[in-house]
């Protein structure tokens, strides 16, 4: 028996489900995304795209800039240092997963 790599209880909840960790990653590798861009990257719809952008940014994981074009809301949202330190903890810890299975093989 082997020791697991990581606590799997440690693991932050504001980052790991899908919709919320595309939502990171999107915003880390293309820089600020509106919701529009966002919904159509991540395929959700706008009810659940909202939920998690809102979770993201209560706990401060991003930032959201409203705007308007022409008489259209635009909400344009940008990952934190928080949210890149954050995302950058559970990629690490997965990462660490990922070589103890292929260690163990």
């Amino acid at each position: 028996m082997t020791d697991l790599p990581i606590d799997f209880n440690g693991l932050d909840s504001a980052v790991y489900g899908p919709v919320r960790l595309g939502i990171l990653t999107a915003l880390q590798l293309d820089g600020a995304l509106d919701f529009t861009t966002l919904k159509k990257r991540l395929s959700v719809g706008d009810g659940a795209l909202g939920l998690h952008l809102g979770k993201l940014e209560e706990v401060g994981y991003l930032t959201c800039k409203k705007d308007f074009v022409g008489r259209r809301p635009k909400s344009t949202y940008k990952i934190t240092v928080k949210g890149r330190r954050a995302l950058e903890t559970y990629l690490t810890a997965m990462q660490r997963l990922i070589d103890s299975l292929e260690q163990a093989e």
